[in-house]
């Protein structure tokens, strides 16, 4: 949908415009004013002439042309007449703040009346239950709430919390945001076609996101696609961590992989970032948009700062997060004794200590030593500015400023900076930084989170639109009786060639003991049967049978079960190996794959990965080794190394057959995986709907 005119307008509606103190739509105008929006505003209001000197019409069809945009801001009654009237004459989009709407029980209604008028006319909304939409780069306020004016910069900001993008635009922090979108319930405009739209605009470096529901996968794919071809950096907060739906809950997978994880997994899988807070969630949008921030990613991070203890607080952290400190060089070494104190000790992090507070030069040549060292490829410096500090101390911090500006400048690494405490980080030496090429952040642990980010590698456009295609192709929701039977599920495995364990139904107790001749022993008897998920639970198996006598009891007992679909499957007993569940599901914002410990461990550990489909063996074989319990495959403690690749290959196939045979679920668990190759032992499969 082509929302441009939404985020440059030249036209500007007001419906429900007045001039009465606190009303979003007498605010909105004033906005516009204190922004110095240089195009041309109308109101609506057939009991006004005009409202803050802006002329008033009787309706939406009488003004003098289609406004580029209309700022509905009238009672949730009036508001779909309203966008259905914007739509008949040729508006290019609206934006409702109202509430009542979807998000109550009453509003459903006039939720979907909002949604059929937008969709008749193809109007592009924004809301309802939205604070709009401020486009700093075009002084253009569609924004009922209050607002000063504002510097542009390079973040955009997508966000389904109104009180989020109303804190966003008052920090002072340094952040210099080019548009805010508040969309609220998002009716007939998923978050993701706003982040599609921002990633072509020219002056946008990164696109922070705050999300409250899933939304469309494929179009969030394409969305994310876009902003790795431009280079357009991507921060997430998503909230509302929740367990899988009822249909994964019925097997294995849902108690290991929530929706959030599968989220989670689609973000990481495009190169964004993934925040804990919306603090974390704009200090990372900062930092992503400033251009030459990111390293090379060919070494390690060097930690610079005047304390002690901030040096050993950025060593646990960095160890906490994975982040490699690599030991200086001794040429460097050699270097920094040169430039240190004698109170100073060569490492890494480096204390350069408070005795050569502003020395500039100094400052400087160290930054530039330590950002020359072979191994490493990042620098971040520690720096605390406090506000109101004058006179001789003022100038003491300032030299401090304009060393660190210098060492960046002539830095083979790019250099970052960090406060230790996120209110001492002074705006407007954050700006300064940031248009030196220094990201600057605020808090010592957020700025390593933030150091972790730039060194993730960006997302493969053509990889995240094949994960959307397959999101596309999802069948419709599964039925309560689209479960297959175990040995259905096998055989859908075994025409996809997966190594499924040998045997098969049978029809009654000799024919039981026939199998036992036919495969040997020892063999498994289950009952299989659609209502019958988890069969440890229901005494619905009996294990390491070898005699024709405990064949035949185990076949008596298991035909005494209370389930009439139920038809007896026996099979070989397969050899011994480590577990695993692999499951292929359709679960969450994407079609995924959740690859984890098998067997009675499963939900006990929650040790999960995640991955997208489509998947290559090699992607799924470094989430196996991203587990918990990956050296009992690897060879951990003197453990003989299992087949990681022939698993990795198992559960590639697995997610191929899922889109393939549009099915919403597979789940193998056990998976065993041996010296040489792997078996399927348990297989349960879900249809969905066609």
């Amino acid at each position: 949908m082509d929302l441009s005119r939404l985020l440059h307008p030249r036209t500007i509606a007001v419906v429900g415009a007045t001039d009465r103190d606190g009303s979003y739509a007498g605010e909105t105008l004033l906005n516009l004013k204190r922004l110095g929006y240089a195009g041309t505003v109308w109101g609506v209001n057939p009991g006004r002439e005009d409202a803050h000197g802006i002329p008033c019409f009787r309706a939406l069809r009488d003004l003098p042309s289609a406004p580029d945009a209309v700022v509905v801001a009238i009672p949730a009654a009036g508001v779909p007449a309203a966008v259905a009237e914007a739509g008949e004459i040729g508006c290019g989009g609206a934006v409702v703040y109202g509430a009542g709407f979807g998000e109550v029980a009453t509003g459903a209604g006039l939720e979907r009346q909002l949604a059929d008028a937008a969709a008749r006319h193809e109007l592009p909304v924004c809301g309802p239950n939205g604070n709009g939409i401020v486009a700093l780069h075009e002084r253009a306020a569609l924004w009922g709430d209050a607002l000063l004016p504002l510097e542009a910069g390079r973040v955009a900001l997508v966000s389904q919390s109104g009180n989020v993008a109303v804190n966003a635009l008052a920090t002072r922090r340094g952040l210099r945001l080019h548009t805010v979108v508040s969309c609220g319930n998002a009716v007939g405009l998923d978050p993701a076609e706003w982040i599609l739209a921002l990633a072509e605009e020219d002056e946008v470096g990164s696109i922070a996101v705050y999300l409250e529901a899933d939304g469309d996968g494929e179009r969030l794919c394409e969305a994310l696609a876009r902003c790795a071809e431009r280079g357009v950096g991507v921060a997430v907060l998503k909230v509302g961590a929740s367990a899988a739906g009822a249909v994964a809950a019925a097997a294995h997978t849902g108690a290991v992989a929530g929706d959030q994880r599968v989220f989670r997994a689609l973000v990481e899988e495009a190169g964004a970032a993934w925040a804990a807070d919306v603090h974390e969630l704009l200090e990372l949008a900062k930092v992503l948009a400033v251009p030459g921030a990111r390293p090379a990613r060919t070494g390690g991070l060097a930690v610079l700062t005047c304390s002690g203890g901030d040096s050993a607080l950025a060593a646990d952290e960095c160890e906490r997060m994975g982040l490699a400190l690599p030991a200086l060089d001794p040429a460097t070494a050699q270097r920094l004794r040169e430039l240190l104190p004698d109170a100073a000790t060569v490492g890494n992090p480096l204390d350069y200590t408070a005795l050569i507070w502003g020395e500039v030069d100094r400052l400087r040549d160290i930054v530039i030593a330590a950002g020359s060292d072979p191994g490493i490829d990042q620098v971040l410096v520690l720096y605390d500015q406090p506000a109101g500090i004058e006179g001789a101390p003022g100038e003491s911090w300032s030299a401090v400023r304009e060393g660190i500006l210098a060492g960046a400048a002539a830095s083979r690494a790019p250099v970052a900076l960090a406060s230790t405490l996120p209110e001492l980080l002074d705006d407007a030496a954050a700006v300064r930084f940031a248009a030196a090429g220094v990201p600057p952040v605020a808090g010592l642990r957020t700025g390593l989170e933030c150091v972790a980010a730039l060194r993730q590698p960006p997302g493969d456009a053509a990889r995240l639109r094949a994960i959307g295609a397959a999101a596309a192709s999802r069948p419709a929701a599964a039925p309560r009786d689209g479960w297959l039977a175990e040995h259905e599920a096998k055989q859908l495995l075994r025409a996809a060639r997966l190594p499924v364990v040998e045997g098969r139904l049978v029809a009654d107790e000799e024919d039981a003991v026939a199998a036992l001749g036919e495969l040997g022993g020892p063999v498994a008897l289950k009952l299989s049967a659609p209502s019958l998920r988890h069969k440890s639970d229901a005494g619905a198996l009996a294990l390491d049978l070898r005699e024709e006598a405990e064949l035949r009891a185990a076949h008596r007992r298991l035909g005494e079960l209370d389930f009439d679909d139920g038809r007896i499957l026996v099979e070989r007993m397969a050899a011994a190996g480590a577990e695993l569940l692999v499951s292929a599901r359709m679960e969450g914002v994407v079609a995924n794959l959740v690859i984890a410990a098998g067997g009675l461990w499963t939900e006990l550990l929650a040790d999960a990965a995640v991955v997208p489909l489509p998947a290559s063996p090699e992607r799924i074989e470094q989430a196996i080794r991203s587990l918990r319990t990956a050296p009992l495959l690897t060879g951990g403690r003197g453990r003989q190394p299992l087949d990681v690749a022939a698993a990795a290959r198992l559960a590639a196939a697995a997610g191929a057959l899922l889109v393939e045979a549009q099915l919403e679920l597979i789940e193998l668990n056990p998976v065993f995986v041996h010296e040489q190759g792997v078996t399927v032992v348990d297989a349960l499969a879900l249809r969905g709907s066609t």
